[in-house]
């Protein structure tokens, strides 16, 4: 790991990259957020339903070493980055993944995001 990154490690970090910006790709989402000078760091997360166990531990050992290579030069000063698993990025080709992060990084840093998600309805509660 590089010394000037690191981990984010609690929810409250992770919901308020989710208020930032948004690069969405075939093999992940990346969520990026000013952290108001707190450095470089990064999170990642897979949800179940993208695998089992082992499938979810093998995706995030590859994004981890993605997010080593990349980060220390090309991601945001004082910037929280996520990584968000999606279904097909276990199967990617590494070296496509990383062209995709090297593109997401970029975009994201010209302050190029996606459209915002749209607000998740909430379920009305039965009396």
């Amino acid at each position: 790991m590089h010394p000037s990154l690191s981990v984010i490690r609690k929810r409250s970090d992770f919901l308020a990259a989710n208020r930032g910006l948004r690069v969405a790709r075939p093999g992940f989402v990346l969520l990026a957020r000013p952290n108001d000078g707190k450095g470089k760091r990064y999170g990642i997360t897979v949800t179940k339903k993208i695998g089992n166990a082992v499938v979810r531990n093998r995706m995030k050992r590859r994004f981890r070493e993605l997010l080593w290579a990349a980060l220390p030069e090309a991601g945001l000063p004082d910037h929280d980055h996520i990584l968000i698993g999606r279904d097909g990025g276990v199967e990617r080709d590494f070296a496509l993944l990383r062209a995709e992060l090297a593109a997401a990084l970029s975009r994201a840093a010209q302050g190029k995001g996606d459209r915002p998600r749209n607000p998740r309805h909430q379920r009305s509660r039965r009396a």
